[in-house]
């Protein structure tokens, strides 16, 4: 018997014949990008982005390292062949290190300021990159009036 891709029901069973399943590519979801600041830089770029509320995406993820030294923000694959913003890193994840969806971490434990499920997509780049200028001469106003 030739197959034609259809549930073929004997007639008398009244069964209508239904298309077989058809394999789809998916193509692999591509690990986001990090860019990592220092802590009061980061925290001071996450409140530029959230009260600018003009910019497109808002903040996306955050990490917080558990000595508290730096954030880091999810951006888009890609982002760290490109990225140059002084006082900054951005590195390739691969997915390394990622979980989504986990409890609160415990003291001391590398985990999320802003996780996946209470925000948006990954940050924008460039509205990274502009809320961190941003921040910086915040931050530098700040200190020179002591």
């Amino acid at each position: 018997m030739e197959s034609t891709g259809m549930n073929t029901a004997p007639a008398s069973s009244g069964a209508t014949p239904v298309p077989a399943a058809t394999a789809v590519a998916v193509a692999p979801v591509e690990a986001p990008d990090l860019v990592t600041v220092p802590t009061r830089q980061g925290l001071e770029a996450v409140d530029i982005i959230r009260r600018a509320a003009g910019l497109p995406g808002g903040v996306g993820p955050v990490l917080h390292d558990g000595s508290g030294d730096t954030l880091g923000f999810l951006v888009p694959p890609g982002t760290a062949d490109a990225w140059d913003m002084p006082g900054s890193a951005c590195t390739q994840t691969n997915g390394r290190g990622m979980r989504f969806g986990d409890v609160s971490p415990t003291a001391g434990d590398t985990g999320w300021l802003l996780p996946p499920e209470a925000v948006g997509p990954v940050t924008d780049p460039e509205v990274l990159r502009a809320a961190l200028g941003e921040a910086a001469r915040l931050i530098e106003a700040a200190d020179n009036c002591r």
